[in-house]
């Protein structure tokens, strides 16, 4: 049995994997800062010790693996490596690992945990499977066949990972702190198709994917009728969405899935696309898809009364405008209000205009004061730039969520990355001690 200590162990992904190979019998810890995350949870209840910072966690004989947000100058990495102390970086141990299983990673700009989330539940009905999940979820079966994972292509990360399975889910233009352009967005998702095994499904309906390059079948899904596998006659109601499935022109199945919005359709058929690749049969697809709850902060709902809330990590307005739709198609006749976060000075720069136009796609639009990552602490733009690009919007501080109860029976989306939590946790708060919407 292995040892692992990880330096930054509420890391998303870190989290993640530390649940893995805890579940697959090794012996883990780690270590972070005292804040709460939710990515802890888990962790704690499989009893995993989570020490603060201290060069004293590394001892002998224990293999480090370090969070990518952690430089080589951190104090446990330098005690690691004057004790000899083995120490490798998350992406690269995830790539090494990933070699034992049938590994299918899931990429793109938008969708990816969903995605992920979708396929691992799928899959797992079919054969037992391992998952690692970019909401701090990860779970490891110990005579597992397949390995689905999220795969970020932010800082290129993905390079480290040469899998079976490669799905795409778009190309987009995202962290402009780091990429240049969606030129520079596409190569780095050209270099990934490159190092692919088996195959590659992309969404055939975006059209940078449709000019990858590979060494391996490219399967094209999408809404168009030129995809391999193509959705057609799609009802959307309020308890989800049916649609039929065709393979090159040529009936396939019908399924339904308890999803909204058009983007919903799309991450269900790559998971349709990969199962049929693999053999899986269709009555397992959709006894699963039936069965799947979604993942964390994905349209993640609360009712309080007749008032809908809901937690969405929507930080970029392609993921805006999706969880709007989906909104409208499950509550067509109640008032949709949008509380947005935006996360990071270069993201809300990059994108105000098109961050003010998908927004006013709800009925009503409150905004909370930009959240600087660690990254970037400041920058030169303040929330006030977005307010004046839409009308009607107003800036809203934690202490005074009470005004959103001027909406009665709406349906409330808290949009974003960073810590929108605290204004929907107020408003949820207030609405339990004052009773009813007023």
């Amino acid at each position: 049995m292995a040892f692992y200590h990880f330096t930054g162990i509420k890391g998303s992904g870190m989290s993640s994997l530390a649940q893995i190979l805890f579940d697959s019998g090794e012996q883990v810890q780690g270590s972070d800062v005292e804040t709460y995350y939710f990515t802890e949870k888990p962790l704690r209840d499989r009893n995993i010790n989570i020490f603060p910072f201290n060069a004293e966690n590394i001892k002998e004989g224990m293999t480090v693996i370090a969070g990518n947000a952690f430089p080589d100058e951190h104090p446990e990495i330098v005690r690691a490596k004057e004790m000899g102390v083995e120490v490798i970086r998350y992406h690269k141990f995830l790539g090494d690992y990933i070699k034992k299983y049938t590994s299918i990673a899931i990429t793109g700009a938008h969708g990816k945990t969903s995605t992920t989330g979708l396929m691992s539940h799928v899959v797992g009905g079919f054969m037992p499977t391992s998952f690692l999940i970019g909401d701090g979820t990860g779970s490891g079966e110990e005579d597992a066949a397949f390995f689905v994972m999220e795969a970020c292509e932010y800082r290129r990360h993905f390079l480290a990972y040469h899998p079976d399975y490669a799905i795409m889910t778009n190309i987009d233009f995202d962290h402009p702190d780091y990429f240049q352009d969606v030129e520079d967005v596409y190569s780095a998702f050209q270099q990934l198709a490159l190092q692919v095994k088996k195959a590659i499904i992309a969404c055939g309906d975006d059209e940078h994917l449709q000019k990858i390059q590979a060494n391996v079948p490219v399967v094209y899904y999408g809404f168009g009728a030129h995809n391999d596998f193509a959705a057609r006659n799609v009802e959307k109601t309020t308890d989800g969405t049916t649609f039929e499935v065709y393979v090159r022109n040529e009936f396939y199945e019908k399924f339904f899935i308890p999803l909204y919005g058009d983007h919903t359709v799309l991450n269900s058929l790559a998971v349709i696309s990969l199962c049929h690749y693999e053999g899986v049969p269709a009555t397992i697809i959709q006894e699963r898809l039936n069965t799947y709850k979604g993942v964390k902060r994905r349209f993640t709902e609360t009712k309080v009364g007749n008032t809908v809330l809901v937690d969405d990590y929507a930080h970029h307005p392609t993921e805006i405008n999706a969880t709007i739709q989906s909104a409208r198609q499950k509550y067509p006749d109640r008032e949709i209000v949008a509380i947005f976060q935006p996360h990071t000075f270069s993201r809300t720069q990059a994108f105000i205009q098109e961050f003010a136009d998908s927004l006013q796609k709800a009925d009503a639009i409150y905004l909370c004061d930009i959240f600087s990552s660690a990254r970037e602490k400041q920058g030169d733009l303040s929330i006030e730039d977005l307010a004046k690009l839409i009308e009607d919007s107003k800036v809203i501080q934690v202490e005074k969520v009470e005004v959103l109860k001027n909406h009665q029976d709406a349906v409330f989306l808290f949009m974003g990355a960073g810590d929108v939590h605290k204004y929907q946790e107020a408003f949820e708060n207030s609405l339990k001690n004052g009773g009813k919407t007023a």
